[in-house]
């Protein structure tokens, strides 16, 4: 037992490893107009392509990913309530809510990645945690919690003409957008095109400002923005052939063009594999068997097209196993590399119960 213990010891440590290593592919050859953009694979983490991806710049709506995620995180998201007269005077983009309308956060959320509705950011600000000042402080925190260290929010909305201090990178958005995105919820209303709302008597249709929605192969969100100091801002995902990417583009006056050509290189270097569902045998000791097998899940894994012929296979096993030891027990493990780089590390699980021999 005290083998086992140290196997799974050195598992935890490396798939630390395995998670820390990105292979970073460089495209020099694809050119964006942005300031600043990035293209990853967020599973791994494979950065594809970037530009400036860490000079701090305004993002200006794109800011309502933060907004529209601690909106839906709060709960309660389908309650109705009236929205507070004074958030919904804000200038800018609305969602069209007036004073009176009732509304749940979930139609809030609606209105801040559809239409970008600075109305939407602000009620919900005020709903979530009682004034906008509070939200905010609310989304720097979580901020910090995401390891957004080059981001920090002003507004709910993503309102910069009066300030300097609300700003963000295109490689933290990145990182923001895939936090996002694992809420089902989020990811339902991101990608919707359109939709009717009632609002306690009065009925709103909302669209989608996102154009690449049913225009670019594959994508399904995210979030658009534009201020005068910012420029056009653009954050999408796309998933072809089970391989999610995430764009973004921060001041990029042909975004739209950007993004789809990005799409289209990112899928010419990728590929989607199999690894794993192997079994081993291992002699047993002091049980009802003196041969276990060992057996690995199998997995899915996005790598480099044309990487495959390079992996290779390091499998660990115990010389032996001791009884008693449980059925699916980390007996072992198998490590993939290509290059020398770990790309993933499954455990070895004993596929049945070993137990002691009475005899």
């Amino acid at each position: 037992m005290e083998y086992i213990k140290r196997m799974v010891v050195c598992l935890i440590c490396l798939a630390a490893i395995a998670t820390a290593i990105c292979i970073n592919i460089r495209a020099d050859d694809v050119v964006t107009n942005a300031k600043a953009a990035v293209l990853i694979e967020p599973e791994s983490g494979k950065i594809l392509h970037s530009k400036n991806m860490d000079a701090k710049l305004q993002m200006a709506s794109t800011t309502k990913i933060m907004s529209a995620i601690l909106t839906i995180e709060s709960g309660n998201i389908d309650e109705p309530f009236t929205v507070d007269r004074e958030a919904i005077r804000v200038e800018g983009s609305s969602m069209g809510l007036m004073e009176g309308d009732t509304v749940t956060k979930r139609a809030l959320c609606y209105g801040m990645l559809l239409p970008s509705g600075n109305d939407a950011a602000n009620a919900a600000a005020v709903a979530v945690a009682g004034s906008v000042e509070d939200f905010v402080a609310l989304m720097n925190k979580k901020a910090e919690e995401l390891g957004l260290n080059s981001t920090h929010f002003v507004t709910p909305s993503g309102l910069d003409d009066f300030t300097d201090s609300h700003y963000s990178t295109a490689y933290d958005m990145a990182k923001l957008a895939a936090y996002a995105l694992k809420n089902d919820v989020f990811r339902e209303i991101c990608s919707t095109k359109s939709i009717s709302l009632d609002l306690g008597g009065r009925s709103l249709w909302l669209g989608n400002t996102n154009k690449l929605l049913g225009t670019c192969e594959g994508v399904f969100g995210v979030k658009t923005g534009f201020t005068d100091k910012a420029g056009r801002c653009l954050i999408t995902a796309c998933e072809r052939e089970g391989i999610s990417l995430i764009c973004v583009t921060l001041g990029d006056s042909t975004d739209w063009i950007d993004h789809t050509n990005l799409y289209d290189y990112g899928y010419s270097v990728l590929e989607r594999i199999e690894l794993g569902g192997d079994s081993y045998k291992v002699a047993a000791v002091g049980g009802n068997k003196n041969v276990v097998e060992l057996r690995s899940e199998k997995v899915l894994l996005t790598v480099d097209k044309g990487s495959t012929e390079r992996i290779e296979k390091t499998v660990m096993l115990p010389q032996f196993i001791y009884a008693p030891t449980e059925k699916d027990s980390v007996c072992g493990q198998v490590v993939y590399s290509v290059d020398g780089g770990v790309i993933a590390v499954l455990e070895l699980k004993l596929s049945e119960n070993l137990t002691l021999n009475n005899k």
